[in-house]
């Protein structure tokens, strides 16, 4: 061997050497573990048994049968571990408090975005780290304030993935002022009467930072002038919206109740169908032949149920309430039956006493534990397009992570008590230590 050739073999071994080490040092250190009794891997159902969950910073590193000397370690060995969930339909701007329309027309754009900022809270103690909000009435877009200050460390809550405004026809679910005729007030900038109109609107919520579209494809049951059996955006204007979006780059999520609108809403492209609560068999198969999602907001209805009157709720519209609790049932029936993909959404202005529940709904209505946790976990994830980042305990994901008694996959209902949460790397609750990050619950 030639002097020039060992030297040649000396440079590359050494060239070898210093890219492996530079690899091992660029590795980011473990700043902490978390010690689950049971981990539930959300894709499969498969459980792990006393597993180290190592973080680095706000990222999972890797999942060990044991954490490295020095570094703090969260005991959590007697609870069941999961991702942090997902809300896929919230309306972050809700006063869980009242159902009046005289009480909205009181309120404020600053005290909406004030209740915001409480939902938020609630949102992350029942451990939903991640949210979309879908739509909001006011024209300012307050949602993508929210949206923003969580990102930035302003205030805490969920990630949020927002759509703008509630695009709507005059008269129709999102028209936003249905009041008598003689009060002439100016038109919103939600309302869209024409494929021209709907080009201005999605085009303004996109100006201003929605990530998602929403539009009322029917009427619906909240409000009490909107008919839900009735097709209400064109399929026309849905269609726009839909390839005005899909050009920007953003996704389109419609409110859809009556058959006619949601079948209109599928061939019209859009991503997510929510509610789909008077679903057949043709709009079904629709669903299933488009890759289309459904957020059933299943429990949001039965709730309704429940609080009746009692919080001011315009009597019409509970009326369509009950109508809309005897389709329910059977439209979820056949979404499982054509395998369509479901994600998790509640749809409930009483987050604190809703958000958990939509759990046992999906299972009373059909739906497998483990079909119900990915719904809120894996599955939401994927349609928002953040599984790269959230829904999983995965090496690479955000450190997002929640603990429960019990197991989930035998009582689902052991999710409506999370008692452990941490977001990012950052422990937001902790059974350990309940005085950490106090809510205030309203009665």
């Amino acid at each position: 061997m030639t002097r020039s050739t060992s030297l040649i073999l000396a440079a590359v071994v050494f060239l070898c050497i210093s890219i492996t080490s530079a690899q091992q040092d660029s590795k980011p250190a473990t700043t902490q573990a978390v010690l689950a009794g049971k981990l539930i891997d959300v894709r499969t159902g498969n459980v792990r048994q006393h597993a180290y969950i190592l973080i680095a910073g706000d990222r999972i590193q890797s999942i060990a049968d044991s954490a490295p000397s020095g570094i703090p370690v969260t005991d959590l060995s007697s609870y069941t571990v999961l991702p942090g969930l997902i809300d896929a339909h919230a309306h972050t701007l809700s006063n869980p408090t009242s159902q009046s329309i005289a009480v909205e027309l009181r309120t404020s754009i600053p005290q909406h975005t004030l209740w915001g900022v409480y939902n938020l809270r609630l949102w992350l103690d029942h451990g939903f780290t991640s949210l979309r909000d879908a739509c909001e009435g006011p024209a300012d877009y307050p949602q993508f304030a929210l949206r923003d200050s969580v990102k930035r460390g302003i205030i805490l809550g969920p990630r949020i993935t927002a759509a703008g405004s509630c695009v709507s026809l005059t008269g129709g679910h999102g028209d936003g002022t249905p009041f008598s005729a003689d009060m002439d007030l100016p038109r919103r900038p939600n309302v869209a009467d024409t494929v021209d109109d709907i080009a201005h609107v999605v085009r303004r919520d996109i100006k201003y930072g929605a990530d998602w579209i929403k539009l009322m494809a029917t009427g619906g049951v909240m409000d009490p002038i909107s008919d839900f059996h009735v097709q209400e955006l064109s399929e026309a204007q849905m269609a726009a919206a839909v390839e005005i979006a899909h050009r920007a780059g953003k996704k389109v999520m419609a409110h859809a109740e009556g058959a006619a609108g949601i079948k209109a809403a599928v061939r019209a492209g859009v991503d997510s169908i929510e509610h789909g609560t008077m679903l057949d068999e043709e709009g079904a198969q629709l669903m299933e032949q488009h890759h289309t999602w459904l957020v059933p907001t299943l429990y949001c209805f039965q709730h309704d149920m429940e609080t009746g009157l009692s919080k001011g709720r315009d009597p019409d519209s509970f009326a369509k309430g009950k109508e809309i609790m005897a389709a329910q049932g059977p439209a979820f029936k056949l979404a499982l039956a054509h395998h369509i993909r479901v994600a998790y959404g509640v749809d409930d202005d009483d987050v604190d006493e809703s958000v958990s529940k939509e759990f046992g709904a999906l299972v009373r209505g059909g739906m497998t534990t483990l079909g119900a946790l990915q719904a809120a976990t894996i599955n939401a994830a994927t349609m928002l397009e953040k599984d790269k980042d959230v829904g999983t305990i995965e090496p690479g994901r955000y450190a997002d992570i929640v603990a429960v008694q019990g197991d989930p996959l035998a009582d689902i209902t052991v999710m409506e008590h999370v008692a452990f949460v941490m977001q990012g790397g950052r422990i937001i609750k902790d059974p350990a230590h309940p005085d950490r990050n106090p809510v205030t619950h309203l009665k």
